[in-house]
């Protein structure tokens, strides 16, 4: 059993319940037992800016985070006793460099003819994440290679984070500098914490999580995730010599169906089972 562990977790549709399928009723109370444990460090690893990630916490009652990675990677906090939140100013410098001095409004404006992409609103952009929305059925492949040219001509360097917003069924892109990403800024968060990959475990569902999910980095895919994301992670872990390192949640772990913190607190007893609480919440 670790010493301590550093939980890092994406939030819809991983530990928040806000996917189709149902979750299991006693699931948060026991995840919320797991992290109050002082040798559970929290990170939340999310695209939500910081806005969205206090609204999620209220909403669902989430437990105040050590951490949180925001904005797809290219944010990271520190979440004081206090409730205050302080930015990770190194992590900024980090990545800065990468998009060759251009503002998120330059780069809009170098690839506003490229017709497939919609701009997202305004909230949702930040100094390092341009972001867009993108109908299903688009050529991505062809997508892709109209902005790497735009870019290149510029001599940007960037990240193409494709996902979809199942409810609203329509496609994202998330274009960060080359070096932010969930995994990057996990791997961040271990070296500036003293983490390991033996004392580390990350939780997601989609296909902006599958870089860390085929990591070296321990990691677990919810139940709920859709099928073609659980292949896709399931090649990538292969081909990078991780099978071992990817669990797939289930269900049936103590009477519970696999989704949602269901599936974070299986891939916990998989990983680390000494450090789950008994199903009651009693330490």
């Amino acid at each position: 059993m670790p010493e301590r562990l550093l939980l890092c977790t994406d939030l819809d549709r991983t530990l928040i319940p806000n996917g189709p399928q149902p979750e299991s009723p006693d699931a948060r109370g026991l995840f919320n037992a797991l992290v109050s444990d002082s040798r559970v460090v929290l990170a939340y690893v999310t695209g939500r800016h910081r806005e969205l990630v206090e609204q999620a916490m209220d909403e669902y009652g989430l437990p105040q985070p050590d951490f949180v990675i925001g904005d797809v990677g290219t944010t990271i906090y520190r979440i004081e006793t206090d409730g205050n939140w302080q930015p990770d100013r190194t992590w900024e410098e980090e990545i800065g460099s990468d998009w060759n001095g251009m503002s998120n409004l330059e780069l809009q404006a170098l690839l506003g003819d490229i017709s497939a992409l919609r701009p997202q609103e305004a909230h949702k952009q930040n100094s390092h994440k341009l972001s867009y929305y993108h109908a299903l059925d688009d050529d991505r492949a062809a997508t892709s290679r109209a902005i790497y040219a735009h870019l290149q001509s510029r001599r940007v360097k960037a990240r193409l984070v494709w996902s979809v917003d199942e409810p609203a069924a329509v496609g994202l892109l998330d274009i960060l500098p080359r070096a932010a990403s969930k995994y990057h800024a996990v791997a961040w968060l271990q070296s500036r914490l003293g983490f390991s990959d033996s004392n580390t475990v990350f939780s997601g569902d989609s296909g902006n999580d599958i870089e860390v999910l085929a990591s070296p980095v321990p990691a677990v895919l919810v139940a709920n995730s859709e099928p073609d994301v659980r292949d896709e992670a399931l090649r990538q872990a292969a081909a990078g010599g991780n099978s071992d390192r990817l669990y797939i949640a289930r269900g049936r772990f103590q009477g519970m169906n696999g989704n949602y913190s269901a599936g974070i607190l299986e891939g916990i007893a998989h990983y680390h089972p000494a450090l789950l609480p008994p199903a009651d919440g009693r330490q």
